[in-house]
């Protein structure tokens, strides 16, 4: 006697498979995007694109990875670790940007940040070789100066009763701290010149530069410190150039009272 075994056949979900395929390709892509952009194989334009992409396809991914989650489990169609596993790796790449981009769209769409709106500190080092298709190095005058201050109404100088040097080697330490780029260190020379530091600040994981120049200016009582922070490229710095210079603000506040 012959016995017969039936074999049922389980159904894979093909769009459980897809989600899976979108959530991985979207990683390469985003790093692609932040690893030619550091390297200056892509301008900054092309650079977000390619984020963008990445992103859209991790979004995507995402969506489709929940709605295979739902038909799995109705149907029992084999699939569903492959949609929840779609679903967190969309939220693994989505996540900070995510935050930045509703945090950064509350604010106004500026690229510059000084604390010295009527007479902010100069980029003399990055005027001599700039690339036309970045943002001007003019700060935006009295109108820009208005919306600043309506956002930001923390971003002012810090007043030191150190001399002029002390300062400057403070506000030194803390940048070389912050490993940005010094492409300028003049240091004050009693009340005849003002100290200045250019240097050039490098977001985490893409890379966007954005042009730092900080003054020490000599005052009655000690020295006056202003930094000014702006993007180098695009419409709308999210936020980043005012944490910047407040961070840097609140260091040397923390410096000043431990001396």
């Amino acid at each position: 006697m012959i016995r017969r075994r039936l074999y049922t056949e389980e159904r894979f979900s093909p769009l459980a498979r897809w989600s899976f395929r979108l959530a991985l390709f979207s990683l390469p892509v985003v790093a692609l995007a932040a690893l030619l952009y550091r390297t200056g194989f892509l301008d900054f334009q092309p650079a977000l694109v390619t984020l963008a992409t990445g992103l859209g396809l991790a979004a995507i991914a995402g969506v489709l990875g929940t709605i295979a989650f739902f038909i799995t489990w109705e149907t029992g169609w084999l699939g569903i670790g492959r949609a929840m596993a779609a679903v967190g790796i969309a939220v693994l790449v989505l996540a900070g940007p995510a935050a930045v981009l509703a945090r950064g769209m509350m604010l106004p769409p500026l690229t510059d940040i000084s604390t010295d709106a009527a007479d902010p500190p100069r980029f003399r080092s990055l005027a001599l070789a700039f690339p036309r298709e970045a943002n001007t190095l003019t700060y935006g005058g009295i109108d820009t100066a208005a919306v600043q201050r309506m956002a930001y109404p923390g971003i002012k100088p810090v007043d030191l009763t150190a001399t002029p040097e002390e300062a400057f080697n403070t506000v030194l330490a803390l940048v070389q701290k912050r490993h940005w780029t010094i492409l300028d260190a003049v240091p004050p020379r009693g009340t005849r010149r003002d100290g200045q530091i250019e240097a050039v600040a490098v977001s985490p994981i893409m890379g966007f530069r954005s042009n730092v120049s900080i003054r020490i200016r000599p005052t009655a009582k000690g020295a006056r410190v202003d930094v000014r922070s702006a993007s180098r490229y695009g419409t709308h710095d999210l936020g980043t150039n005012s944490e910047r210079v407040e961070a840097l603000m609140a260091d040397l506040a923390a410096e000043r009272r431990h001396r």
